[in-house]
Order: C-alpha cells, then sequence, then structure tokens
C-alpha cells in the first residue's frame, strides 16, 4: 500500500508511543451487531466502549443494518477511539448485500459473465462511493478463488468463472476500481477456496494438491491482486496437506501458507486478515486460544470476529511477556494496520447528511439492473419457444422451485418474477414449492401446469453460508422432468447455482442468471419476452455438456 512521506512518518510516530497492550489490540477486529437505531447508553455500544478502552481494539466489522444508523453507530464508535479504527464490510453483492436500500449489486459470476472487466470496475466503484459514505473502509472482496469444481457449495457463484485468466482480470479490475475511489478492497480466500466440495463454515475442506498445481490455478488471481496493489487479503480456512504438514492446520494458521507463499513467494506486503474466527474451519480443532497463537505465529496481522476478545488479547500478551512471540513479530503487523489508517486517519467521521444523495442512487441501481441483464444466459433452447411474445390471451403456467423453504436474503423470491409476468401475460398464475413440499404438493403443481399454453419454471438455488449444499430435491427434480415432458412450451432459468443441467441433464430449455436477486428476476422476464438479447456466456463449464464461454443468442 503506497502512502505519502508525512504519512509514513504518522506511522512510525504512532508506533513508537504505543504500549504493547495498544499494539496487541490493533490486531483485533470484533464484529458489530446489524444495527437499527442505537441509544448511547445501548448495551451493544457498552460493549463496544470496553473493547476499546480495555483491549485497544484496531478496528470493527460492521453486519450492516439501516445506513444512517450504522453511519451514526460508526462515528460513536470512532469518536470513543484514540487512533482511527478501520471498520469492514463483506458487500460480496454491492452495499445492498447489508445495507437496507443501498444498491444490491450481482455477485462476481453475473459480472463473469458479462466477459467486460470495466463491469467489475465500476460495480466497484458503485461500491465504494455508498461504502465510504457509510463509514466502511475496507471490503472483503473480490472473490480471488478459482471455481472448478461444480460441487463447491460456498464459492460457487461468489467467483468470477473458473479461468484462471479471466479470474485474475476481473480481480484486477475490481480492485483497481474500489482502491481509486477510497476502499481497501481484499482478495480472499487464499490460497484458493475453489475446488472443495464442502463448506468451511460448517467443517474444514481439504484441497489435496500440490504446489505445482496451486501456481497454475488457485494462486494466479491473487498473484495479480498482490501486482495490483491490493491492499488486503483473507486466508482461508481450508487444509493443504502437501504444503502444511501438520494434520489438519487450516490455511489461516499455517506459517508455510501466509509466510511462505503470500508473503516471501507472492511479495505480499498489506494486511492479512483471518476468515471469521468464528467458522467451524477453526472452531472445531482449534480452542480460541490456540487458534489465536498460531494465526499470530503464522503470519496474520488481523485476527477478525475472534469469538473472545479478551481470551485473545491476553493469549497474545503472555506469548509476547514470555518470549514466544518477539514483539518485533507484533510491529510488523501493527505498522501494517497502522499504514490502512494513515489513509483514513483524517476521513474517520461520515456526514450522515449525505447518506441520501449518495447511497442506493438511481444510477447506481440502474446500473445494477444493466448487470444483470447483460450476464443473463442462453444455454439452451432446443424447442426454439422463446421469445414468449406478450399477450393477453396467453396463460401462462409459473411455478417457482426452492432449494430451501427458508434463509432467503432478498425475502421473497419470485416475487418480481410473478409481477412482471402478470403484466405481459395477464392470464398468468403462479405456483411454488420446495424442499419441504410432499406429495400432494407436487402433483398439485403437475395439474396446475397442465392448464397452461406456456409453462416457466423458476429455480433458486441459493449458494450461502452453512448450507451446505447447492441441488435440489430428487423430487423437484423428477417434477422438472415432468413438466418438461408436457407438449407445450417449457422454459426453465435457474437463479442461482448454474450447474443444476449437471444433474437433470435432458432438460429442453435452459437459462442461468447467476444470482437469486429480483435484478435476476427482472432480466429473466425481459430476456424470455424479448425486451432484451441474451448476451450472457457461461464464465463456468457444465462438465460433460457446455464449455466455458457458451451462450446462445
Amino acid at each position: 500500500m503506497v502512502i505519502s512521506p508525512s504519512e509514513k512518518r504518522w506511522v512510525e510516530k504512532t508506533l513508537r508511543s504505543m504500549s504493547l497492550d495498544e499494539k496487541i489490540g490493533q490486531m483485533l477486529f470484533p464484529g458489530v451487531p446489524n444495527a437499527g437505531f442505537r441509544s448511547l447508553e445501548s448495551n451493544d455500544l457498552e460493549i463496544v466502549r470496553r473493547n476499546i478502552a480495555d483491549f485497544h481494539v484496531g478496528g470493527y466489522h460492521t453486519f450492516g443494518g439501516d445506513p444512517a444508523a450504522v453511519a451514526l453507530m460508526l462515528n460513536e464508535m470512532q469518536r470513543e477511539s484514540k487512533l482511527p479504527l478501520l471498520i469492514t464490510a463483506d458487500l460480496e453483492g454491492g452495499p445492498g448485500y447489508v445495507l437496507f436500500g443501498a444498491t444490491r449489486l450481482p455477485l462476481a459470476m453475473s459480472i463473469g459473465a458479462t466477459g467486460d472487466p470495466q463491469i467489475a470496475y465500476e460495480a466497484a466503484k458503485v461500491t465504494a462511493e455508498e461504502a465510504r459514505a457509510v463509514g466502511v473502509d475496507i471490503n472483503f472482496y473480490p472473490v480471488a478463488d478459482v471455481q472448478n469444481n461444480p460441487l463447491n457449495p460456498i464459492i460457487n457463484i461468489r467467483s468470477f468463472g473458473e479461468d484462471p485468466a479471466q479470474v485474475s482480470t476481473f480481480v484486477r479490475a475490481y480492485i483497481r476500481g474500489a482502491q481509486e475511489n477510497g476502499l481497501i478492497a481484499t482478495a480472499k480466500h487464499f490460497p484458493g477456496h475453489g475446488d472443495v466440495a464442502t463448506d468451511s463454515h460448517l467443517e474444514m475442506p481439504v484441497l489435496n494438491v500440490t504446489m505445482a498445481r496451486l501456481e497454475s490455478i488457485e494462486l494466479p488471481p491473487f498473484k495479480a491482486a498482490v501486482d495490483q496493489g491490493v491492499g488486503a487479503v483473507m486466508s482461508a480456512h481450508i487444509w493443504l496437506p502437501n504444503i502444511e504438514p501438520e494434520k489438519g492446520v487450516p490455511s489461516t494458521l499455517s506459517k508455510n501458507v501466509l509466510t511462505g507463499i503470500l508473503r516471501d513467494e507472492l511479495h505480499f506486503g498489506g494486511l492479512v486478515f483471518t476468515d471469521s474466527l468464528t467458522m467451524r474451519g477453526v472452531t472445531t480443532n482449534f480452542p480460541v486460544a490456540d487458534a489465536t497463537l498460531r494465526a499470530v505465529e503464522a503470519g496474520v496481522d488481523v485476527l477478525l470476529l475472534t469469538p473472545d476478545v479478551a481470551t485473545a488479547f491476553n493469549t497474545i500478551k503472555s506469548a509476547v511477556e514470555s518470549g514466544r512471540i518477539p514483539v518485533s513479530r507484533i510491529d510488523a503487523s501493527v505498522r501494517r494496520i497502522l499504514t490502512a489508517k494513515a489513509k483514513f486517519r483524517d476521513q474517520r467521521f461520515t456526514d450522515v447528511n449525505r447518506l441520501m444523495a449518495v447511497v442506493g442512487t438511481k444510477a447506481h441501481r440502474e446500473f445494477a439492473q444493466h448487470i444483470a441483464d447483460l450476464a443473463i444466459t442462453l444455454v439452451r433452447d432446443e424447442r426454439h419457444v422463446l421469445p414468449l411474445r406478450p399477450s393477453p390471451d396467453l396463460r401462462i403456467v409459473q411455478i417457482n422451485v426452492l432449494d430451501n423453504r427458508i434463509g432467503w436474503r432478498e425475502g421473497a423470491v419470485g416475487r418480481v418474477a410473478a409481477a412482471e409476468m402478470l403484466k405481459r401475460f395477464p392470464r398468468t398464475v403462479t405456483g411454488q414449492i420446495d424442499d419441504q413440499s410432499n406429495a400432494n404438493e407436487l402433483d398439485l403443481a403437475r395439474k396446475l401446469a397442465q392448464t397452461g399454453d406456456a409453462i416457466v419454471v423458476n429455480a433458486f438455488v441459493r449458494v450461502a453460508a452453512y448450507k451446505g449444499s447447492i441441488d435440489l430435491t430428487l423430487p423437484e427434480m423428477a417434477l422438472l422432468r415432468d413438466l418438461a415432458a408436457m407438449k407445450k412450451p417449457f422454459v426453465l432459468t435457474v437463479f442461482g447455482s448454474p450447474y443444476v443441467l449437471t444433474h437433470i441433464p435432458d432438460m429442453p430449455s435452459y437459462i442461468v442468471t447467476y444470482d437469486t436477486t429480483p435484478l435476476a428476476e427482472m432480466a429473466m422476464v425481459r430476456a424470455i419476452t424479448g425486451e432484451i438479447e441474451f448476451k450472457g456466456k457461461l464464465p463456468i463449464s457444465l462438465p460433460g455438456l457446455y464449455p466455458i464461454g457458451h451462450g446462445l443468442k
């Protein structure tokens, strides 16, 4: 991270003035709860004050909420701290991913499907403008993982794609767009989380590959990020047995990975964050004290969301006082943290009165829809049923198929598609089934479909933490086969994971949107009715079916 001579002097002067306790605290970033309005006497703010006063924490991770409430709370937190706090957020889907009313952007695979790195740059710029207005300094994005395992339940559509060179190009563009507009970007999840079939929120995945394989597939996007000057890198809670010989030690706690590869081979000089230390990929095998020590010894600068701030703080302090961890090791991390803070020391407070002019603007929302429109990909139309021209007489039976009944970030999925189809086909009827639907409900869906002139199926397959799978149920897939076999126009759109076709390859129609947002639903309606062209191309392969780059007009 490049800083001016005056900023460098501030870093060194500040470091010299700090006590050991103050230095250790800088390496701890707890979380601040999802923010509705909080009074100055709220319990949440009291906990923040104690963490700042007693443990000198260096920053906080915000889980979002109402933008004005978040900004007010972050301002109050900054007032409590002698040094600027670094505020982090996870804005993978744009500011609207966690901030109510802010701009919700499509995920990385949608951006990759456009084929245009400039879209990544502009998405980062939009995110930076809104995030900085609220008081966020660091975004945990872009995902630099190469998505090359169709069974991956946690990266999947969060990646720009399957080709390391293409992912590298989009990663560089996103970093440039973020950091040129004042937001520190974070490449994650080092050294690469794309080729696993388990979720590190639930358990620790194992990536059993050689260093040569890492250098050809996983590492190129991270090298591109370092070359682009990315400010931060986040570690992965995955074990690489060919790199880290100690059984079950995740990359987050591995000196071979974080120092040996990231620092020494890639020459990364910025901040190294752990992924959340509440995740089972760490907590299952490593108590807080053990995880803390191992992370610091591995080369971590910031312990993110440690389950116990006091234990982490006291563990590091005891290790320094006993000589296990040298003060120089702590100084190296604190110097990097202060270097990041130097850019924000005169910008630590936000003007809440500006929020309505910056967050969720019409131009930003229109750009988000533009991405979704460019991304939607027509993979297959064997019966040549598209477009479905709007008609007052055509009866469309639209059936939403959900892989999970609960947990949808965007609320009631399918509502935009239902409303927009009704505008174009007034006789549209919409039904819904999910993973808990019984045989009678599935049969009702079949009977409903028989009443239509055309069948439009919207399958929602969500990629999310702690979910653990990315499939439709067997009864749901059987239903899709039955609907496709009816002698009438059939259109299948998958929202979310694009790999559903590999489980039901006999579908005559297949469209992918790479996301589960209202933006994607709008793009689907506009595309299948011919209002916009299908322009997207697969940024991943569908094994045995279609290669990277496939997409029909």
